[in-house]
């Protein structure tokens, strides 16, 4: 792993801490490629129940893409180097399928602002739990480009296609209560309490059942874009997959017998 990526484990919740403090945690090639490749383990890890993904600093959550070496790399392929934008391909798509995709809930912990890719991870997780001194901005259109890294398709799904459309083609930095109030923020936190409440909120979900809730996003994320019938018989092979697991068994007995089960993950 880089030193521009951190990563633990600890009781089943990955934690992984973009480190670029000094530079807002803005990403660069190298941050790019080891944020892919530690999403795409996490969520390949049976042993990782869970994913809270996070900046260091406390002044950003990550700015996105680091504009100054962006700079260099069209200047590159204006003297005839690689397009500058394969990035997109290359590093943001695989990136955020492995985070929305992943069968176990992910967390965005998110102190300072939040811009361009940065935000859009945010809207890739399934929870955003947000400090008080936060702020999203989509950025895109404010240095002449389009959507990406699934901003198009999450963000339209939390504020709605109008609401969307303003934020896109109207960025602005939309604070903390604001984002509350629109649905981009799970929770809103005292900042010095972010880091606590964040890890104690992707703990919850790492003790969870981690075949049911991965089920549970699967499933919400197939009937975005199928029929209802089509959604029921998703539902049907999901529910057989959730009942076979030794989970149910636990919560089934712990209900019967008035205990707290103890879930494994499995």
């Amino acid at each position: 792993m880089s030193d521009s990526v951190l990563y633990e484990i600890d009781g089943g919740l990955a934690v992984i801490t973009i480190n670029r403090p000094e530079a807002m945690n803005a990403l660069d090639t190298a941050t790019k490629v080891a944020l892919r490749d530690t999403v795409t383990a996490a969520a390949e890890d049976s042993a990782v129940r869970a994913v809270l993904l996070t900046g260091a600093g406390g002044k950003a959550f990550c700015v996105g893409q680091d504009l100054k070496e962006h700079l260099g790399l069209l200047q590159a392929a204006d003297e005839g180097g690689a397009p500058a934008l394969r990035t997109v391909a290359e590093h943001y798509n695989p990136l955020v399928r492995a985070l929305a995709g992943m069968n176990k809930p992910t967390v965005a912990a998110v102190g300072g602002v939040a811009a361009g890719a940065g935000a859009s991870l945010a809207f890739a997780c399934d929870f955003r739990i947000v400090a008080d001194t936060a702020g999203f901005n989509t950025s895109f259109a404010g240095v002449a480009l389009t959507a990406d890294s699934g901003a198009s398709w999450t963000l339209p799904r939390l504020v709605g296609h109008a609401r969307a459309t303003e934020l896109l083609m109207f960025p602005r930095t939309v604070k903390a209560a604001e984002a509350a109030e629109l649905g981009l923020a799970t929770k809103v936190v005292p900042a010095e309490e972010l880091a606590a409440t964040a890890r104690e909120f992707a703990q919850r979900l790492a003790k969870g059942p981690t075949v049911a809730l991965g089920a549970i996003k699967t499933a919400l994320a197939y009937g975005a874009t199928h029929s209802l019938s089509e959604l029921l018989d998703k539902e049907d092979e999901l529910q057989t997959l959730a009942g076979e697991s030794q989970d149910h068994r636990i919560a089934v007995a712990a209900f019967l017998a008035k205990e707290q089960p103890e879930y494994l993950g499995r």
